[in-house]
């Protein structure tokens, strides 16, 4: 496990998912940067900080011994990572409260630290939420690594914050200091999440909460999917792994009345957007609809269909290793003889990749940019 030596504590930390010879560390230079800022500060036993987007767990861990922490993120293998480095490290699982982003942390707060994340729309909402939760003389510092550092952060943070500095750069990391101002403390910031979108086939409306993948549309992935999803299930046991707001599985659902059906993100607010479209367009309808490690824990030979558009990122980390763990994961999940519909874009190979893994791997339909492929088990 990769060091984290820091004025607070000297820790061993891991990623999620932990993947054999993994290079990445769980903890970057911002994070470094932050907590040699925090070190000046009086931090006391009563000092409430919330922290936002910790990755992996790295500055919530370092504070769990000096203050009252709660972290609150979007990802549900972040989440992990944090209740694996607390117990990793001899702390108690509750020396910090974790909050899914799905729903608000409750202050008041004297310390706000953010890690911005890749989608600013996360950043707004949480700023949103921030409105009455800060104790006076709060202090909200935002950490990132410059590269990943868009304007549009700061500009964020002064309209529902305050007045913003930035510190100097430091091994390519840096810190923005915004200065809450009393009369943003008390402006009533209406929210523009969730958003929605129509579509025409089939005809539902889809909701969509500020983390959502594709929020304002539907990705054109998906939309390459959608007149490819199989059909005539009878009664089969689908799962929509990485389902997003939930389309593929509501489609799906829509055409086949007597299948059942689970739906997993590792997005908390993309498991909040499935559920609130399930239940709108399939009232009454049971599923299972939850945040999770994809298929992990799903019983063994359990899934008649696994539909999965994958990602190909994991927050500013590019690569495939998450797709295809996920398709390790459906093979394990899938009956002799069930199948996998994927999603992907033609220059990915997944075609060759899935041959590894199953007996039968066909090409359903193509676009010029995409390619959607059924491998059964």
């Amino acid at each position: 496990m990769p060091a984290f030596d820091t004025t607070f504590a000297q820790l061993q930390l891991i990623r999620q998912p932990e993947q054999p010879g993994q290079m990445l560390q769980p903890f970057d230079a911002a994070d470094e940067y932050l907590l040699q800022h925090l070190a000046s500060q009086p931090l006391r036993p009563s000092t409430q900080v919330l922290i936002l987007n910790d990755s992996f767990g790295a500055l919530a861990v370092s504070l769990a011994p000096h203050a009252r922490v709660a972290s609150s993120g979007d990802s549900f293998l972040g989440s992990l990572a944090l209740t694996l480095n607390l117990k990793n490290n001899g702390f108690a699982p509750d020396s910090v409260l974790s909050v899914p982003a799905s729903e608000a942390a409750k202050g008041p707060f004297d310390y706000v630290l953010i890690r911005v994340p890749k989608t600013l729309a996360l950043l707004e909402e949480q700023l949103i939420r921030l409105q009455g939760q800060l104790s006076p003389g709060a202090q909200v510092i935002a950490a990132a690594m410059i590269k990943h550092l868009p304007r549009a952060a700061g500009d964020l943070l002064e309209r529902y914050i305050g007045p913003v500095q930035a510190s100097l750069g430091v091994k390519k990391a840096r810190l923005l200091f915004a200065t809450p101002e009393p009369a943003k403390a008390t402006t009533s910031f209406v929210s523009p999440y969730p958003s929605r979108y129509r579509l025409e086939q089939p005809p539902i409306e889809l909701l969509n909460h500020a983390n959502v993948f594709c929020r304002e549309g539907l990705d054109i992935g998906t939309r390459a999917f959608l007149p490819h999803l199989p059909g005539n299930l009878g009664h089969s046991q689908v799962a929509d792994l990485g389902c997003g707001n939930g389309v593929l599985a509501i489609a799906s659902a829509l055409a086949n009345p007597d299948a059942s059906y689970t739906l997993v993100d590792e997005s908390f607010m993309a498991v909040q957007s499935a559920s609130e479209n399930w239940q709108a367009n399939l009232p009454g309808r049971p599923a299972v609809i939850r945040a999770g490690d994809g298929l992990a824990g799903q019983a063994i030979d359990s899934l008649d269909v696994v539909l999965c558009n994958p990602p190909f990122h994991q927050q500013q980390v590019v690569g495939d290793f998450l797709a295809w763990r996920m398709f390790q994961q459906a093979r394990e999940s899938l009956v002799t003889g069930g199948a996998l519909y994927i999603v992907g874009n033609r220059h990915l190979g997944y075609h060759t990749k899935l041959a590894r893994l199953f007996r039968g791997v066909e090409q359903v339909a193509a676009t010029p940019k995409f390619v959607i492929i059924k491998a059964r088990k």
